[in-house]
């Protein structure tokens, strides 16, 4: 079974009022008062200015949102994250934007059955939103990227 994100974390609160400008756009709870706002055909549509993403490393990141990214980031620290998994083998890609400005990455790690997940890209942009891990576990296990498989799962979640 595969694995598949793409979507922008931050503390819930900073989310909440970064995603009201984005028509289309849901926003569902995490743990460790995280959310996610994952991103689907309507937020890419909303929010691209029509430029080449791709500058960053990212499969699905719209051409112009860092810049908006990094506008919301004033409130408070903002990643944007992608993970396609299947079979064990896969790909992670993570950015974060603190106070208007890039801070951590664009990191990219290829993994295949990784012995830790603590230090892939996803794990090390939860440290810096916040997030802590608990004993056996990392930050994206701690919480809860798991819950769901798909961008499509996590926006059936919020409907609940």
């Amino acid at each position: 079974m595969g694995y598949e994100l793409q979507a922008v974390i931050a503390r819930d609160e900073v989310l909440r009022v970064a995603s009201r400008e984005v028509p289309g756009s849901r926003v569902v709870r995490l743990g460790q008062d995280l959310s996610l706002m994952p991103m689907t055909d309507e937020v890419f549509d909303a929010v691209t200015d029509g430029s080449d993403g791709r500058g960053l490393g990212f499969w699905r990141l719209p051409g112009g949102f860092d810049t908006l990214l990094a506008r919301w980031s004033a409130a408070g620290p903002i990643a944007y994250v992608e993970a396609e998994y299947f079979g064990g083998a896969g790909e992670q890609r993570a950015a974060v934007w603190v106070d208007g400005a890039l801070a951590l990455g664009p990191l990219d790690a290829p993994a295949k059955k990784q012995s830790s997940r603590s230090v892939s890209p996803i794990c090390q942009a939860l440290r810096r939103l916040g997030a802590r891990r608990r004993l056996g576990e990392d930050e994206f296990e701690a919480v809860g990227l798991g819950r769901h498989r798909s961008n499509e799962d996590w926006i059936s979640s919020s409907a609940c």
